[in-house]
């Protein structure tokens, strides 16, 4: 037990352990609360004293909420050495979070945002009193719940921090090498002299590997066998890296440094977040300070990002789910712009559904104005043409692989890959079977507003139905596909893929369920270095376990999850050409039935102004018989021809316009299924 005269905390109660300094989980004396108490060592003390008291006087300074708070300065009652006293983070660090197998493979996108909130946050801060941090990582951003549920970061470990003017540089070395600005690696890992100075915009360099890191699981940098057994090959790809890459990997020993521009297909992050956040990192993660971006640009750009809506919008023939980022104020043209832009589908070709009913937005509808969407409820995105079917693009798992020999170290990352690559199957799953659920949705939706579009077609069929007898069968034939076990049903949707019901995803959780827990053991394990024999052999047993597992969850994911979803795609696609081809029939009925309308319209105009130009004697007849209608029968249309042939002799003065609406009679009456006109003759 240590104590100061207002703390007190015990030696095996350590949170983390640095060159200078241990840091404890401490609690007041009087009120019992937890405190993180930071205790500096004998080394820390061969510092020049403006080195040592720099962390007490940049934490006094600060106080935001995503920065770790200072509460005291004390000192050790025995060693009477200097201690803070900090606000205690009891879920860890942001490099725990990535650390747990679940995210493996990157953040979800709504925890992600919430990183990119507030560590932009912490870092105005800082910037708001020129304070450089100089050793931004994973590990120094801490994480606590608030009081929605939700996770806060706040950047902590201020012993490499120091006061910097925008303009100022400064040549010590400070800072985690995987971090580190390549001119800073250059001479801290690899021991080469230089003259260089460094600028505040080296923690941009350190937040573009975090981002990066938080993203995707992985550092964006990676040399043949890592970062710390290959310095060369990481310092040459740091410093070679091509203008707008964000990643750079060498796979095999001596191999070639695959570069890229976009983010692996494993990110959980959807293309539309991906679009905007990609050109944030390849500007920051730029060696040349001079082409750097500033904090200025960075803090516009991020700011940008976070003051954004996210519209859920499902492509059905396409079947992918987009998350288009717009801003409150946008309207629908730029909205209407941006799924082009994600889709390829033309605006004039983009048609809206939402919760099963026809959307039509204005094009200066503001998008805070939107229907309200979700992953589960989006709206529903149509085009008038034919398009191929995309899907969930994912990679297929590889099969598991270990080493049978005892190797406790070796064991414990095998169930650390297995862990992480299992939960990314986990969550691939699911979004399968979301993806299939939101075509099944998608399908009963756009039945629907085919029925309401035939419904209108044939109203409009029955008002014209003397001329109208060639539709009779194309009608027919459409109106039989809404019928059961008919083109234009659901059936499929429910005949092939997987549902909810099946428990897929729950299955594959359990495995991995048991495939952390076999995880969690291994890492005791390790941190014991030699087991007693019947541990051993429960090891060995849980290794055997291990492989298993994920075996069969490989298997569950490939045989069921996977096949199924690309057999349900595949029908999707093909029931999709023809409900084309249905919706292209309609399409053309309804130009037809227009068209006559516009016939009709223009005969009726015509007749009037025939009847405003008759004698006076024959106007009582024209205002007592005659009243406007929307369509005028065969039947009346005939009566006033004839009507108007025996007031020929009377009518010479507009002889010519009786001929006109002659010609206009027959010609309605000659109309055929496709639109055209008949040649008859005159009679």
């Amino acid at each position: 037990m240590q104590s100061t005269t207002n703390y007190l905390w015990l030696i095996s109660d350590l949170l983390g352990q640095g060159a200078t300094a241990n840091v404890y989980r401490g609690r007041h004396k009087k009120t019992g609360d937890l405190y993180a108490v930071k205790v500096f060592n004998n080394l820390s003390f061969l510092r020049p004293l403006d080195v040592q008291m720099r962390e007490f006087e940049v934490l006094k300074k600060l106080n935001h909420k995503n920065i770790v708070k200072l509460f005291a300065v004390e000192e050790e009652s025995n060693a009477r050495h200097k201690v803070l006293v900090m606000e205690y983070c009891p879920y860890g660090s942001l490099y725990t979070v990535l650390e747990e197998p679940s995210n493996a493979y990157g953040l979800p996108e709504d925890e992600f945002l919430i990183v990119l909130q507030d560590v932009v946050a912490g870092m105005n801060h800082l910037r708001e009193y020129g304070i450089v941090h100089r050793d931004i990582k994973p590990g120094n951003i801490m994480r606590v719940i608030g009081e929605d549920g939700r996770s806060v970061y706040k950047l902590t470990d201020f012993g490499a921090a120091r006061e910097l003017e925008d303009d100022e540089q400064f040549v010590s070395l400070y800072g985690t090498e995987e971090y580190l600005h390549p001119d800073m690696y250059e001479r801290a890992v690899l021991r080469k002299d230089h003259q260089k100075k460094y600028g505040a915009t080296v923690d941009l360099w350190s937040i573009g590997v975090t981002f990066y890191h938080a993203a995707t699981g992985s550092l964006p940098f990676r040399p043949y066998e890592g970062p710390r057994r290959n310095k060369e090959v990481m310092y040459k790809i740091i410093t070679e890296k091509p203008p707008g890459a964000i990643s750079g990997q060498q796979k095999f020993e001596n191999g070639k440094i695959e570069w890229s521009t976009e983010m692996p297909i494993s990110c959980s992050l959807s293309k539309g977040l991906q679009s905007l956040l990609t050109p944030v990192l390849a500007n920051i993660l730029e060696a040349d300070q001079e082409k750097c971006w500033g904090f200025d640009q960075f803090f516009a750009e991020t700011s940008d990002i976070l003051h954004r809506t996210v519209i859920y919008v499902f492509s059905l023939q396409q079947a992918t789910l987009h998350h288009v980022y717009i801003h409150t104020y946008n309207t629908a043209t730029l909205f209407q712009e941006l799924l082009f832009r994600r889709t390829n589908i033309s605006i004039p070709n983009q048609e809206l559904m939402y919760e099963g009913r026809r959307l039509v937005l204005e094009t200066n509808r503001q998008a805070q104005t939107f229907p309200r969407t979700t992953r589960d409820n989006p709206i529903m995105l149509l085009s008038r043409d034919l398009l191929t079917t995309v899907g969930l693009i994912f990679e297929d798992p590889s099969p598991p692989k270990v080493q049978p020999r005892y190797d406790l170290d070796l064991d414990a990352s095998y169930a650390k890959t297995f862990a992480g690559d299992v939960g990314h199957l986990w969550k691939t799953s699911e979004s399968l079977l979301v993806y299939q659920e939101l075509v099944r949705k998608g399908v009963r939706g756009l039945i629907e507003l085919m029925k309401e579009d035939f419904s209108d077609t044939a109203h409009k069929k029955a008002e014209l139905s003397a001329s109208l007898g060639s539709m009779d069968q194309t009608m027919q034939d459409i109106k039989n596909k809404f019928l059961p076990g008919g083109t234009l049903t659901d059936t499929w949707t429910q005949q092939v893929g997987t549902h909810p019901e099946d428990r897929n995803v729950e299955k594959i959780k359990v495995l991995l369920d048991a495939i952390t827990a076999i995880y969690q053991q291994f890492k005791k394990d390790k941190a014991e270095r030699r087991l007693p024999y019947n541990e051993e052999q429960i090891h060995k047993f849980d290794k055997q376990k291990l492989v298993y597992h994920a075996t069969k969850a490989r298997t569950l994911f490939t045989e069921e999850c996977a096949m199924k979803y690309r057999l349900f795609i595949s029908k999707s696609e093909e029931w999709m050409r023809k409900v084309h081809h249905v919706r292209k029939q309609l399409l053309s009925l309804a130009g037809q039935f227009m068209n006559m309308e516009q016939e009709v319209t223009m005969i009726i105009q015509r007749v009037y102004k025939l009847l405003e130009q008759l004698p006076q004697k024959i106007i009582p007849m024209a205002s007592s018989g005659i009243k406007p209608q929307a369509y005028l029968s065969q039947s009346t249309l005939v009566e006033m021809t004839l009507g108007m042939k025996k007031l020929k002799e009377e009518m010479e003065g507009v002889v010519k316009e009786l001929a006109e609406n002659n010609l206009f009679l027959e010609r309605f009456g000659t109309l055929t299924l496709d639109g055209g006109l008949r040649n008859v003759d005159r009679v």
